[in-house]
C-alpha cells in the first residue's frame, strides 16, 4: 500500500522530532549564551535590590542584611563586597569579597579603566562583563545615593562550550529519541491502522456479497464503533440480499412450474388422445359389430363383448394411474414417513402373485433373511415395487427367474428387483421414466400395459428425495430403488 497510513503516522512523527530537535538546536546556538547572561544579571539584581532595600529601610549593617546577602552568595554564587559612606567595609562574603575592594575603589576612584561589556547602566549601578585573568564574569558596581558603595560579581563558566557541548548531546539524544520514537510510532501506528485494514477487508467481502467476516473490536473507540456498524450494515445487507434470491428463487420456480405445468398438460393431452384411440376404435368397433349383428353366434358375440370388456377395463386402469401420476407429480399427495420392515412387504407381494408366476413358469427368491427395516412411505414403496415386479413377470424370460435382492451401501438400503431375459437397449434406457414410454409397444400392448407405471416410480421415488435406476445384464434387467436404512430395535 503505496500511502499507508501506517507509514504516514511515522513519518510525520519522525519529521516533527527532527524538526523539533533542530529548532533546539538553533535556539541553543543562538540565545542560549544570551539567557544565560541574562540569569546571572538577574541574580546579581537580586543582591542589589537587597543592599538597596536595606539602605533606604536603615538596616543596613544588620544581622538580617547579612544572613540574606549569605544565602545570595551561597546559592548562586556570587561574591560580594559593600563599604559605607566612609569606605569602611561593612559585608565581604566569604568567597573571595576582599579581593573586590582594590576593584571597587578602582572604579569609584577612576583608577581602574572599564574594560568590559556594558550590559545595562544608570546613575547608581552599572552592569557588565568583564574579563579577569582567564575568566570570564558578570559584574555589578556603583554607590548608592546614601553613600553605600558595592561591587558584586559571578563567573560566567565557558557558556560557548557549554553550548557547543549541549548541542552534541542534544544531538546525540535526538538521534536516539528520533529513532526510539520511529519504532514506537510504527508499532503504535499498527494497532491504530489493523483495525481499519480489518474494515477495508471487511469491505472487500462486502463488495463481492460475503458477508462471513465479521469486526471484532469491543466498540471502545471510533474505529470500533465504525466496525460495530459496518457489522449492522453487513448482516442487513446479507438478510436483504438473501430476501430478494428468496424472493427472485421462488419467482424463478413459478416461472418454470408454470412452464412445466403447459408442457405436460401438452404432453398429457397428446399422450392420452394416442394411448385411448386405439381402445375406444376396438371398442366402438366390436360395439358397431353387435348392434349392426354381423353374427348371431353367441360364441361369437360372447368374444365381442369380452374384447369390450377388456379394452374398458385397460382404460380404467389406466385413467386411474394417470390420476395417481398427477397427483404426485403436482404435489397434492402427502408422503407419510415411516419405519418400517420391508421384507414382509416383498413376501406378501410375491405371495399374492403366486398364481400368475405359477402359471408362467417363473421361479422367484429373495436374497434376504433377516428383517431389513427402513425409512419411507410404506404404501407407496409397496407401489413401486409392485411396478417392478409386473414389469419383471411380463418381461421374464430365459431362465425364467425373478430375484428380490437388498443391499447395505452406508445408511442405505438398495432394494433390486431382477428378471432374467433381453436386455433393454441402451439408447432406450434414458426414455424409460417417461410417461407413455414404450420398449416394445407390441409387447407392451399385450400384456395390458399403459406406459405410465415407471413415471409413477419416479414421481414417487422423487417425492421421497431418495435415488432409483435401472441396469442391464448378459441374462436380465435389474430395477432398483434406495431407502434410508432405519435401525433394528429389539
Amino acid at each position: 500500500m503505496k500511502r499507508s497510513i501506517r507509514r504516514q503516522f511515522a513519518l510525520i512523527f519522525i519529521g516533527l522530532m527532527a524538526g523539533t530537535i533542530l529548532l533546539c538546536w538553533f535556539i541553543n546556538t543562538m540565545f542560549l549564551e544570551e539567557y544565560y547572561v541574562w540569569s546571572k544579571t538577574r541574580v546579581i539584581r537580586e543582591a542589589y535590590e537587597t543592599i538597596r532595600f536595606a539602605a533606604d529601610s536603615g538596616t543596613y549593617g544588620s544581622v538580617e542584611l547579612n544572613e540574606r546577602l549569605n544565602d545570595i552568595c551561597g546559592v548562586y554564587n556570587i561574591t560580594v563586597y559593600v563599604t559605607d559612606s566612609d569606605s569602611k567595609a561593612r559585608y565581604v562574603s566569604t568567597n573571595g569579597g576582599r579581593e573586590l575592594g582594590n576593584r571597587l575603589f578602582g572604579y569609584l576612584f577612576g583608577l581602574l579603566p572599564v574594560n568590559g561589556k556594558v550590559i545595562e547602566e544608570s546613575e547608581e549601578f552599572v552592569v557588565q562583563t568583564v574579563q579577569v585573568e582567564e575568566d570570564e564574569y558578570v559584574e555589578m558596581y556603583g554607590r548608592l545615593d546614601s553613600g553605600i558603595a558595592f561591587i558584586m560579581q559571578t563567573p560566567l563558566e565557558s557558556i560557548r562550550e557549554s553550548v557547543n557541548v549541549a548541542n552534541r548531546f542534544l544531538g546525540y539524544v535526538g538521534i536516539f529519541a528520533t529513532l526510539a520514537g520511529g519504532v514506537i510510532t510504527w508499532v503504535i501506528s499498527g494497532r491504530i491502522t489493523a483495525p481499519i485494514l480489518e474494515l477495508n477487508r471487511i469491505s472487500e467481502k462486502m463488495v463481492h456479497l460475503d458477508f462471513e467476516a465479521k469486526y471484532s473490536g469491543n466498540a471502545s473507540g471510533e474505529i470500533d464503533l465504525l466496525g460495530k456498524n459496518i457489522n449492522m450494515l453487513s448482516g442487513s445487507l446479507e438478510r436483504s440480499i438473501s430476501e430478494l434470491k428468496t424472493a427472485n428463487n421462488e419467482l424463478q420456480k413459478d416461472i418454470e412450474k408454470k412452464e412445466q405445468i403447459d408442457e405436460m398438460r401438452k404432453e398429457f393431452l397428446s399422450n392420452v388422445s394416442h394411448e385411448l384411440k386405439t381402445p375406444i376404435a376396438l371398442i366402438q368397433g366390436y360395439a358397431e359389430g353387435l348392434s349392426e349383428g354381423i353374427s348371431d353366434d353367441p360364441e361369437s358375440m360372447r368374444f365381442y363383448c369380452e374384447v369390450i370388456m377388456d379394452e374398458a377395463s385397460k382404460m380404467n386402469t389406466m385413467v386411474k394411474k394417470l390420476l395417481t401420476l398427477n397427483q404426485l407429480e403436482f404435489g397434492n399427495d402427502v408422503v407419510a414417513m415411516e419405519r418400517f420392515d420391508i421384507l414382509p412387504l416383498v413376501k406378501n407381494l410375491i405371495q399374492s402373485a403366486g398364481i400368475l408366476t405359477r402359471q408362467n413358469g417363473i421361479q422367484v427368491s429373495v436374497e434376504a433373511g433377516e428383517p431389513v427395516y427402513v425409512w419411507g412411505d410404506e404404501y407407496k414403496t409397496e407401489e413401486v415395487i409392485t411396478n417392478f415386479f409386473s414389469n419383471a413377470v411380463n418381461h421374464c424370460d430365459g431362465e425364467k427367474k425373478i430375484l428380490f435382492s437388498f443391499e447395505e451401501r452406508g445408511n442405505k438400503v438398495r432394494v433390486g428387483v431382477f428378471n432374467t431375459g433381453s436386455p433393454i437397449p441402451e439408447e432406450a434406457l434414458p426414455h424409460l421414466w417417461e410417461k407413455f414410454y414404450k420398449v416394445d409397444k407390441a409387447r407392451t400392448r399385450e400384456y395390458g400395459g399403459s406406459g405410465v407405471g415407471l413415471s409413477i416410480v419416479k414421481a414417487i421415488m422423487e417425492s421421497m428425495n431418495q435415488a432409483y435406476g435401472v441396469e442391464n445384464y448378459n441374462n436380465g434387467v435389474l430395477f432398483w430403488i434406495e431407502l434410508e436404512k432405519a435401525g433394528q430395535t429389539v
